[in-house]
């Protein structure tokens, strides 16, 4: 009897060290994973103009949260690629990513044809990513027409067809019914982004009052933009509407210099980096741009202080895809510790729940039932668009009235309708 009762207490007692002890690597094993950095790739065209802001921006975020601990106790680790702005070295560096660097998320590439090669791999490799400044249609189009497959693709920018709207509004403002302008010509150099961009134009700027006399696209390769400007003067229009990323100094250097007397506004991707007045030697003096957010603007309690945190690090400010690489870090992270995973499927699941202030306004998804499937939402409340012009080698928001910090004016050779009363 008392041997048996033995037995058993040795039972009690092998049984309770065995649970303590498997309790304790559980532990163990949680405070390691838990103490795992998130890691973030970031592929980017970090010698162009438009794209050197990522990398660092996406940085200054990581040392941001870092510096206060990190995500619940978990630091961020950003992994930079060049891309040298290659949909061929974008797709190894996206492979490296996965299968060596063992990132959780990516923030990859603004140029169109570059995300879109990217959006297969993605779906194969099950991998989050979210482009920072690509404008294509198809990028939520494709997650729309096949989302089970990918799903893990986001679109943190705006589409073209949003973009074009935002356009459209700020010239019936300030141009149609601030400056009394009626007819306009579209200049779009021919890349993926632009044709649902000029489709766009052509269907809401008759709308908002203005009639299309022309429509040109040219090669992103185009060095002599003065044939160009000779055909739009013909057409006499009172606005030139732009569509230009990979170009940009020399259309506006040679817009200045021939003294076409026409204004420009649209979309400029490389005007909008800090760095654009030196490169064109102040011929962008007022070039009319849109942007979501830009330095000085109260966009949000967010966007100012990221301007001035970037330019004090960097030493000037950061274009458009910084402010967007900046939010997407932040709601990352957020996602990750919303989701309590790293785990594709589940951080995908917080990502369409995104609910995020960021510096370019309130941040959520389209969902999987809506045309443009996991797109920045465009609207008042949440991102909306503003125009800005160079003057005097700072850039300026001119609209809408509750951000603007500057007043609308022209270099004297440019006839800029009539200002009304």
């Amino acid at each position: 009897m008392l041997e048996c009762a033995t037995v058993a207490g040795r039972r009690l007692v092998q049984a309770l060290l065995g649970s303590t002890i498997l309790l304790a690597a559980n532990a163990s094993l949680a405070t390691v994973q838990a103490a795992d950095p998130i890691r973030i790739a970031v592929i980017a065209e970090a010698q162009a103009i438009a794209g050197a802001a990522i990398p660092q921006a996406a940085q200054l975020a990581a040392d941001e949260i870092n510096a206060k601990g990190g995500m619940d106790g978990r630091k961020i680790e950003i992994v930079t690629y060049d891309n040298k702005s290659s949909a061929a070295d974008s797709v190894r560096a996206f492979q490296r990513a996965a299968s060596e660097d063992k990132v959780h998320a990516v923030i990859a590439s603004y140029i169109s044809e570059v995300v879109l090669a990217l959006q297969p791999w993605s779906a194969r490799l099950k991998l989050p990513f979210i482009t920072p400044g690509a404008a294509s249609n198809e990028i939520p189009l494709n997650v729309h027409k096949d989302y089970a497959r990918n799903k893990y693709s986001f679109h943190g920018y705006l589409t073209s067809k949003a973009q074009s709207q935002a356009v459209c509004d700020a010239a019936k403002a300030i141009l149609v019914e601030g400056r009394q302008m009626k007819t306009a010509v579209i200049m779009s150099e021919d890349a993926a982004w632009t044709k649902p961009l000029d489709e766009g134009y052509k269907e809401c700027l008759p709308k908002v009052g203005l009639k299309v006399l022309d429509h040109i696209r040219f090669s992103p390769s185009t060095t002599d933009f003065n044939p160009i400007f000779s055909r739009i003067e013909g057409a006499k229009p009172d606005v030139i509407v732009t569509g230009i990323s990979h170009v940009g100094v020399q259309p506006t250097v040679q817009w200045r210099s021939q003294q076409v007397p026409i204004p420009m506004i649209g979309i400029a991707s490389q005007a909008t980096n800090a760095t654009f007045w030196k490169e064109t030697n102040g011929a962008t003096e007022g070039v009319l741009f849109e942007m979501f957010a830009a330095p000085g603007t109260n966009v949000t309690p967010k966007t100012a202080p990221f301007a001035e945190a970037f330019k004090a690090k960097y030493g000037s400010y950061p274009g458009y895809a910084g402010y967007t690489a900046y939010d997407e870090v932040y709601y990352i992270a957020d996602a990750v510790k919303r989701a309590g995973s790293t785990d594709p499927d589940k951080l995908v699941d917080a990502l369409e729940k995104t609910d995020w202030e960021g510096t370019l306004g309130r941040i959520q998804f389209y969902g999987k039932d809506d045309e443009f499937t996991h797109s920045i939402k465009y609207g008042p409340g949440l991102v909306s668009g503003m125009m800005m012009q160079w003057q005097d080698g700072k850039q300026l928001a001119i609209w809408p009235q509750n951000v603007a910090n500057g007043k609308i004016t022209f270099p004297s050779f440019v006839k800029a309708g009539t200002a009304a009363n």
